[in-house]
C-alpha cells in the first residue's frame, strides 16, 4: 500500500490517501503537482483505496507539499506517521 501525504499552507494537518500499486500512487502524485504547476484556483478531489468512500476536497492553491511513502507493517517507533521534515533543538 502507498500513501500519498498532501500538506496544505499554514495548516498542521497532513490529508492523505492510498494507492494500492506503485503506478497509481506515481501517478496521483504526478496530478497533484501538475495541479501545483498551473496555479489555477481549483479544486482537486482525491479518493482512497483503503477506505473506501473517504474523498478529500483541497483548493490547489492552497497546497504547500506532495509526498508519496510505502506503508510499512511495522509502523514507527514514535506512533507519528512520517512527515516532511523534523526539527531538532541543539544541545548546549
Amino acid at each position: 500500500m502507498f500513501i500519498i501525504d498532501v500538506t496544505l499552507k499554514n495548516t498542521p494537518v497532513t490529508l492523505s490517501v492510498q494507492r494500492k500499486s506503485d503506478e497509481d500512487a506515481k501517478a496521483l502524485y504526478q496530478q497533484v503537482l501538475e495541479a501545483m504547476r498551473s496555479g489555477h484556483p481549483a479544486t482537486l478531489e482525491l479518493t482512497c483505496e483503503q477506505q473506501t468512500g473517504k474523498i478529500v476536497a483541497i483548493l490547489v492553491n492552497e497546497i504547500s507539499a506532495v509526498q508519496v511513502s510505502e506503508k510499512s507493517g511495522a509502523g514507527s517507533a514514535s506512533g507519528r506517521p512520517p512527515g516532511f521534515f523534523s526539527l531538532t533543538a541543539p544541545a548546549e
